[in-house]
């Protein structure tokens, strides 16, 4: 039975592939979203950079803005959809007006909410509005709902996952092609998998944003990316790909956030994933995302984490939320009453590292690297140096027993400046296969 209630009128701010995948979802399935939503979701006006560009879309049905400010004031807005991105500028900017005028804010900017989250979780409790971001982080995966909805109930005690499709891409090709990191980048550019300036990606940057989302939502404490390490994939090399596998893992990028009484242990670091543990196996630009809870015990969502379709299906599953009337903090715990926590340093995190060192193939330069460890309480479960190489330097491979990170870390920072290492040594944490 058609639905009385008046249609649901969204202005979109930013039109590139994630914006021009909303308004093809939103016309492909108009019928089905209307029925879920229990009335129309219509887009009335749009804006963007370039007005002149091709995008495949036709935008004749759309009244159009300049300045996307604008969008929040319209009387026939309201909602608006901020998919311009950036951490500040016009999309916060935008943010801002929409929730000071009392309308509902979807977004997909996770640097936005990431350095900006608990301003404006106050202003649209304030202002009573909504503020919806389930595209932020993984895409098409439903893990912002699962957290603030599903695991409501649950004490969680880590949350972690891979976040960048573009770092598991990379790595899944090094593992499955025997290619070096530069050779896989490379093209991954060529093919639009990764961007011209990929450091946003391969150095965790993005991850990080993503991570200090979920533990908010997990642990009830405002997004803050200063208490996360972040580390991201340059210096893996194909040799660590295959020490991994021989061990036994494979080699990720994780972020992890963990609650320790006042504080959070957060980190995004190229680790060793135990073949056993469920991230193992996701592969390619895939995400994944492990929350831990009390008494639900391990929740695993997985899905594509990036593209139109994905991305725009996040977006239209908020609007749908909000043309329900579902409401709700934004970070599931009220804004006044989310708890700031101090950063768990490396002296609070304990665990079993992978070291990697390319050192001078000479008499004694073992015995140097092991005394480090041991002045250093560190002590060694396994050791491999394979062949070495024609340039007159060996790899050697360690991995550790149960020890404090602060204790590996320092000893990695002796051993750098050994005049025998030939390059700077690699330090990645063993992912636990039941943690």
């Amino acid at each position: 039975m058609p639905s009385s209630l008046a249609p649901l009128h969204v202005g979109l701010a930013g039109l590139g592939t994630v914006g021009a995948g909303v308004i093809r979802l939103l016309a492909a399935n108009a019928d089905l979203v209307a029925a879920r939503a229990g009335r129309p979701i219509l887009v009335t006006a749009v804006s963007a950079r370039d007005r002149g560009r091709e995008r495949g879309i036709d935008l004749a049905a759309f009244a159009w803005e300049d300045d996307a400010t604008r969008l929040a004031a319209r009387a026939d807005v309201d909602l608006v959809v901020e998919l311009v991105g950036g951490a500040d500028g016009p999309a916060l900017t935008l943010a801002r007006a929409t929730l000071g005028a009392g309308k509902p804010l979807v977004t997909a900017n996770k640097a936005m909410l990431a350095h900006h989250g608990l301003e404006l979780a106050t202003l649209a409790e304030g202002a009573g509005a909504a503020l919806r971001f389930e595209a932020a982080v993984a895409g098409g995966i439903p893990v912002i709902k699962g957290l603030r909805e599903g695991a409501a109930a649950n004490r969680l005690a880590r949350v972690y996952g891979i976040l960048n499709g573009t770092c598991n891409y990379i790595l899944s090709r090094m593992a499955a092609e025997g290619l070096e990191f530069a050779d896989v980048l490379a093209d991954a550019q060529a093919q639009g998998y990764a961007e011209a300036d990929p450091s946003f990606d391969i150095d965790g940057v993005d991850a990080a944003h993503k991570l200090a989302l979920l533990a908010a939502l997990a642990f009830g404490t405002p997004p803050d990316l200063s208490l996360l390490d972040v580390e991201g994939i340059r210096q893996v090399r194909l040799a660590d790909v295959r020490q991994a596998e021989a061990l036994g893992y494979e080699v990720r990028l994780v972020g992890l956030a963990e609650r320790l009484g006042d504080a959070l242990a957060g980190r995004v670091v190229p680790s060793l994933v135990p073949r056993a543990h469920p991230l193992a196996s996701v592969t390619g630009p895939l995400n994944a995302v492990v929350a831990e809870g009390d008494f639900v015990g391990r929740l695993l969502f997985v899905g594509a984490g990036a593209g139109a379709g994905p991305t725009a299906s996040a977006v239209v599953a908020d609007l749908i939320a909000i043309a329900r009337g579902e409401a709700g903090p934004a970070f599931s715990t009220p804004a006044a009453a989310l708890v700031p926590l101090a950063a768990a340093g490396p002296e609070r995190r304990t665990g079993r590292f992978y070291l990697r060192l390319r050192v001078a193939d000479r008499p004694g330069v073992l015995a140097e690297l092991t005394a480090i460890l041991r002045d250093s309480g560190v002590s060694i479960e396994s050791l491999n140096q394979p062949a070495s190489g024609a340039d007159g330097t060996a790899l050697v491979v360690m991995v550790t027993h149960e020890c404090a990170e602060t204790a590996a870390r320092a000893a990695v920072e002796r051993m750098a400046a050994l005049s025998a290492v030939a390059e700077p040594p690699l330090l990645m944490p063993l992912l636990p296969t039941e943690g």
